[in-house]
C-alpha cells in the first residue's frame, strides 16, 4: 500500500516541485522545533540577565543575541514557535471545520440553505479582519484561546465558499445520484460520497490558512494585543525590538526572518499540493 502511494502520479508530481519540497522541509522543521522546544532552547526564555547580558550581539553563547532584559532571543524564538504553530494550526482547524460543514450544506442542499449561509458569509467578508480581531481581543482578553477562536471565526467564509463550489461539482456525479436513488439519507451521502471527493482543495486552503493565521497572530502581538509578556511571541519581539533597531538590530530582525520563513514554507507547500492534486491518477 505504501509502495503504491509513493508510486502514484500525484506524489511524483509533488516530489518534482522543488519549492514544495523546500516548504515541506521548513514546515516539518518548525513543527519539530515547536514540539522539542524545551530540549532545543539553550536557555530559559524568561530568565533575565540585565546586569550581565543586556542587548548582547549574536555570539556562540547567544546565537541570536539578547534583548533589553538580557533574555536569549534564540530561546525565545524557539519557544515562540510553540505558540505560533499551535495558534496557526488550531485557528485554521476551526475555520476548516466550520467552513467544510457550512459549505457542504450550502452546496448540497441549495435553495434557502445556500442563500442563508452565503449571506452570513458575505457579512463576515464585509468585516475588516484585523478590526474584528482587535475588537474581540479588547473584549475577551488577549489569551491564546481567544486569539485562535477569533481567527477561526473570521476565516471560515473563504473555506466555506471553496467547499461549496467543490460540492456543487461533485453532487451531480453519477455515484452521488446512485447513492441517493438507493435511499441513503442526505447526511450519509454527504459523509460517504461527497466529502471524500471534495476535500482535496481544502488541504491546499488549510496549508495557506495556517500561514495566514500565524501572520495574523504576529500582527496582533506586534500591536500589543496578542500574546503578552513574559510569554515569547515573534510579533511581540518585533514590536519591542523596533526601538532598538539601530543599536540592536538582531532583536527584531531574527524574529521577523523566522515569521517570513514559516509563512513562505506553508505557501510553498500549499502551492505544491495544489499542483500535485491537479494531476490525474
Amino acid at each position: 500500500m505504501i509502495t503504491a502511494f509513493l508510486a502514484s502520479r500525484r506524489v511524483r508530481a509533488f516530489a518534482r516541485h522543488r519549492l514544495g519540497l523546500v516548504g515541506l522541509v521548513i514546515v516539518v522543521t518548525f513543527t519539530l522545533v515547536a514540539v522539542l522546544a524545551p530540549w532545543i532552547a539553550p536557555h530559559d526564555p524568561t530568565t533575565q540577565r540585565i546586569a550581565t547580558a543586556r542587548l548582547e550581539p549574536p555570539s556562540a553563547q547567544y546565537l541570536m543575541g539578547t534583548d533589553e532584559l538580557g533574555r536569549d532571543i534564540f530561546s525565545r524564538v524557539v519557544h515562540g514557535a510553540r505558540i505560533s504553530m499551535r495558534i496557526g494550526l488550531i485557528a485554521e482547524g476551526i475555520a476548516l471545520l466550520i467552513g467544510i460543514v457550512l459549505g457542504a450544506a450550502a452546496g448540497f442542499f441549495g435553495g434557502w440553505v445556500d442563500n442563508l449561509i452565503m449571506r452570513v458569509a458575505d457579512v463576515f467578508f464585509a468585516i475588516p479582519g484585523l478590526l474584528f480581531l482587535i475588537v474581540i481581543v479588547a473584549i475577551f482578553g488577549s489569551g491564546a484561546t481567544t486569539i485562535f477562536l477569533a481567527l477561526g471565526l473570521i476565516s471560515w467564509p473563504g473555506e466555506a465558499r471553496v467547499m461549496r463550489s467543490e460540492v456543487l461539482r461533485v453532487r451531480e456525479r453519477e455515484f452521488v445520484t446512485a447513492a441517493r436513488a438507493l435511499g441513503l439519507r442526505d447526511v450519509a451521502v454527504i459523509a460517504r460520497h461527497v466529502l471524500p471527493n471534495a476535500l482535496a482543495s481544502m488541504i491546499v486552503i488549510g496549508s495557506l490558512g495556517v500561514a495566514g493565521a500565524i501572520l495574523s497572530e504576529a500582527t496582533l502581538s506586534f500591536l500589543g494585543l496578542g500574546i503578552q509578556e513574559p510569554l515569547p511571541s515573534w510579533g511581540t519581539m518585533i514590536n519591542r525590538g523596533q526601538q532598538y533597531i539601530f543599536t540592536a538590530w538582531w532583536y527584531s530582525v531574527f524574529p521577523g526572518l523566522v515569521i517570513m520563513l514559516v509563512v513562505l514554507g506553508f505557501n510553498f507547500l500549499g502551492d505544491a499540493v495544489r499542483d500535485a492534486l491537479a494531476v490525474e491518477e
